[in-house]
């Protein structure tokens, strides 16, 4: 897979996470659980993050930054899986969060099968010396 391709495939998936944010964003039972509202919140980081290197189609910025806030995206997934109960049982909020957990395995994925970032360039050594 190229880097654009991952780019591409990410932000597919991203879009699943934006609508798991939206629903939990206007939620009525998330409203006064500081914790919970973080989920949210951190999907819009993410998302976020990654948008500027999308609109200049910088697909080695975009998959550094993917790569790099995953584990913070990841973590929230984990903590709404393990606690959306507390907040509600309902069926809307138990799918969320399983479309959470299914978006950050789908990013793993494509994460792990595009290429590593490419190395920074190393500087050329000077004709002066030092």
């Amino acid at each position: 897979m190229t880097p654009l391709e991952a780019m591409e495939r990410i932000n597919v998936v991203l879009a699943h996470a934006w609508m798991v944010r939206t629903f939990l964003k206007h939620a009525d039972e998330v409203q006064d659980d500081v914790e919970m509202l973080e989920v949210h919140r951190m999907i819009f980081d993410y998302v976020r993050a990654l948008e500027p290197s999308y609109q200049r189609r910088d697909a080695q910025e975009y998959l550094r930054r993917a790569r790099g806030k995953l584990p913070k995206l990841r973590k929230q997934a984990e903590f709404f899986a393990r606690e959306y109960k507390r907040v509600s049982d309902h069926t809307n909020f138990e799918m969320a969060a399983r479309s959470l957990s299914g978006v950050v395995a789908a990013l793993e994925e494509i994460l792990t099968s595009a290429p590593p970032p490419a190395a920074a360039p190393a500087e050329a050594p000077s004709d002066t010396p030092t």
